[in-house]
C-alpha cells in the first residue's frame, strides 16, 4: 500500500523547536518518525503520497478524554449564557430570544453560572415569568446538574406546587415555599421528558456540528458519553458510521450509560469493542453532583452551607449493582465522583468487586478534584485511571475556596495524582468548560484564568508543558486502554497530528493566541485552517 509523508514540520516543545519533524504512515499507523532529512534517505525509491506542512508545530493527535458531544453540538446552536456576567444580562439574552421564538415553542438555553455573576445571584421563576409566560423556559446549568424553570415549563413537566422532592433530587423553593424555579439533579427529569425529543436528523447533525468543531480545535479523538441524547446504540452508531463515511473523521471513545447495558448485551457488545474509529469504553455512572450547585457528595459539610453534604445519587446497594451488572456485561465502569465521600462510594465498591484481569479496559473516576490523602493510595492499588479537566481549577476559583471551608483534602490535585502513579487523561468537560485542548494546556501549567498575573491556584498542583501535553495525547490514550496504540509520535502507533502555528513561547498567555494548522487522523487530513 502506498504510504503518506508528512513532512516539512517542526516541534513546538523546548529545545527542538528548530529540528524538522517528518512522520512517514501506512494504512493509518506511524512506520517512522525523524527529521525530513534521515526521512528522505529511509524513502529513497519509494514513492509515497507526500504532504507539505509548510513548517507547522507537529504535536502528537490531542485527545479529550471526557466531553458530551452531544451537548458540545447543542450549545453550538441553542441560546448560550456562556458570557453572561450578571442576572440582568442573563435575562436580556432571554427576553431577545423569546422575541423571535414562536409562542408555545421551548426555549431552551445552556450554561449560566451564578458563581460568575456580579452580584453572585441567578433569576427566579418570578422572574423568568416576567420575561415570558408564552414559553416553556427551561435553562441549565453550566455543571448540567441543575437547571432554572418558568412557571409555563413547570406546568408542560406536570410538577406542582406540592411536588415531592426525589431521593437524588430536589427542587428549589423560596422562603415561602413555592417552588423558585431551581431544579437539582434527578428532579430534572420530569422536564427533560417534556421537552420535545429531537429527530434523527436533528440528533445527527447535532454530532456532526460538535464533531468537526473538535476537529477544528486540533482534536484526533474524543471520549464521549451521548447515549442520554440518542437513546440507544443503533442510533449512536449509525450515526458515527455515517458521519465518517461523509468525511467526518474524529475517533472517539463512547461511555455507556449504565441503564443502557442490557441493550449493549442483547447487540453482543462489550466494553472494547468497535474498531479505530468508534470504540465503546465503560459503563458511564453518576455518583454524586456538582460543587457549584452544593450537590456533591462531601465527607464534611460545605464550608459555605453548614448542616449540607451534598448527597450520592444511588445507594450503596443500588451502586453496587450496577458495578455487578457491568461486570457481568464485560465492562469496566466510569464513575462520575466529585465530591470525597463520593468517591468513598466508589473505591470502596470497586475494591469489593475487582476489575477481570482480562478486561482490557481500566476502571475510570471522572472529575475527582476533592481528595483525601488515604484515597490517594486506594486508586494506585486498583486498575483505575482518572479524567481531570484543568479548565476546572479556573472556573471553579476564587469561589469553591469558600464553598469547600477548611479541611484536610487534595483539591484539584493534577500534580499528586501523577506523583502518586496513577494514570490521568487530561479533558474539559465540554460544554461546561471550553473544548479548546490548547486551553486546557494552558489551566493545567498556570493554573490560572487567562489575563491573571499572580502564580496559580493552589500552586503546588501545578503541572509542566510536557507533562500537560501528555496528559492530553498518552495519558488519554491510557485512560481508554489504548496506550500501545495512540498518543505518541512513534513508530506502531496512530497516525494522529495535530500541527499548529508556532511553538509554545515562554510567556503562556501566547499559547491563547496559537491556531490550529491542520488535524491529521489515521493519517488522513480531517481539517485544514487553510479551508
Amino acid at each position: 500500500m502506498r504510504g503518506t509523508w508528512f513532512y516539512g514540520g517542526r516541534s513546538p516543545l523546548g529545545d527542538r523547536q528548530e529540528q524538522s519533524v517528518s512522520v512517514y504512515c501506512e494504512n493509518g499507523i506511524i512506520r517512522a518518525v525523524g527529521t525530513d532529512e534521515e526521512l528522505g534517505l529511509l524513502l529513497a525509491g519509494k514513492a509515497p503520497e507526500r504532504v507539505n506542512l509548510d513548517g507547522g508545530y507537529v504535536l502528537p493527535g490531542l485527545a479529550d478524554c471526557h466531553m458530551h458531544l452531544s451537548m458540545q453540538g447543542m450549545k453550538l446552536a441553542a441560546l448560550d449564557f456562556s458570557g453572561a456576567a450578571s442576572k440582568d444580562e442573563m435575562l436580556r439574552l432571554l427576553r431577545e430570544r423569546a422575541e423571535r421564538t414562536p409562542p408555545g415553542e421551548w426555549i431552551l438555553g445552556l450554561n449560566w453560572n451564578e458563581n460568575a455573576f456580579y452580584p453572585p445571584v441567578a433569576p427566579t421563576r418570578d422572574e423568568l415569568d416576567g420575561i415570558t409566560d408564552r414559553h416553556p423556559v427551561l435553562l441549565t446549568r453550566v455543571c448540567y446538574h441543575s437547571w432554572l424553570a418558568n412557571t409555563e415549563a413547570y406546568r408542560r413537566a406536570g410538577v406542582e406546587e406540592n411536588a415531592a422532592d426525589f431521593p437524588s433530587g430536589t427542587y428549589g423553593r423560596d422562603r415561602e415555599g413555592r417552588l423558585n424555579g431551581r431544579i437539582y439533579e434527578d428532579a430534572g427529569l420530569p422536564f427533560q421528558q417534556a421537552v420535545p425529543k429531537p429527530d434523527y436528523g436533528e440528533k445527527k447533525a447535532c454530532i456532526r456540528r460538535a464533531a468537526e468543531y473538535a476537529l477544528s480545535l486540533g482534536l484526533t479523538a474524543a471520549h464521549t458519553d451521548d447515549l442520554r441524547y440518542l437513546d440507544d446504540l443503533d442510533t449512536l452508531l449509525r450515526i458515527h458510521r455515517e458521519l465518517r463515511e461523509e468525511g467526518v473523521l474524529l475517533r472517539t471513545h463512547q461511555l455507556v450509560y449504565h441503564p443502557h447495558l442490557p441493550e449493549a448485551s442483547a447487540l453482543g457488545l462489550r466494553g472494547g469493542s468497535g474498531d479505530e474509529w468508534l470504540r465503546l469504553g465503560g459503563a458511564k455512572v453518576f455518583a454524586d453532583g456538582v460543587l457549584g450547585g452544593r450537590t456533591a457528595w462531601l465527607s464534611e459539610p460545605y464550608g459555605d452551607e453548614p448542616g449540607n453534604c451534598g448527597f450520592p445519587i444511588h445507594t450503596r446497594e443500588a451502586f453496587a449493582a450496577i458495578v455487578r451488572e457491568a461486570r457481568q456485561a464485560g465492562f469496566p465502569v466510569a464513575v462520575h465522583a466529585i465530591g470525597d465521600a463520593a468517591a468513598d462510594l466508589v473505591l470502596a465498591e470497586l475494591e469489593r468487586q475487582p476489575l477481570s484481569e482480562v478486561a482490557g479496559l481500566p476502571d475510570r473516576l471522572i472529575h475527582v478534584p476533592v481528595l483525601r490523602e488515604a484515597q490517594l493510595a486506594r486508586m494506585s492499588r486498583l486498575r483505575l485511571a482518572a479524567d481531570i479537566q484543568p479548565p476546572f481549577v479556573a472556573a471553579d476559583y476564587p469561589w469553591v475556596r469558600e464553598r469547600l471551608g477548611q479541611r484536610d483534602v487534595h483539591r484539584y490535585a493534577w500534580r499528586t495524582l501523577l506523583s502518586a502513579g496513577i494514570p490521568c487523561g487530561g479533558s474539559s468537560d465540554a460544554p461546561i468548560e471550553p473544548l479548546s485542548p490548547l486551553y486546557g494546556l494552558y489551566t493545567a501549567v498556570t493554573r490560572r484564568k487567562p489575563g491573571e498575573t499572580h502564580g496559580g491556584y493552589e500552586p503546588g498542583e501545578k503541572i509542566s508543558l510536557a507533562e500537560a501535553v501528555r496528559l492530553y495525547t498518552y495519558g488519554s490514550a491510557q485512560t481508554a486502554g489504548e496506550e500501545r496504540e495512540r498518543g505518541l509520535l512513534a513508530p506502531g502507533y496512530a497516525a494522529d497530528l495535530t500541527v499548529v502555528d508556532r511553538p509554545f513561547a515562554e510567556d503562556p498567555e501566547e499559547w491563547l493566541h496559537m491556531k490550529v494548522r491542520r488535524t491529521i487522523v489515521n493519517g488522513r487530513l480531517a481539517y485544514s485552517g487553510e479551508g
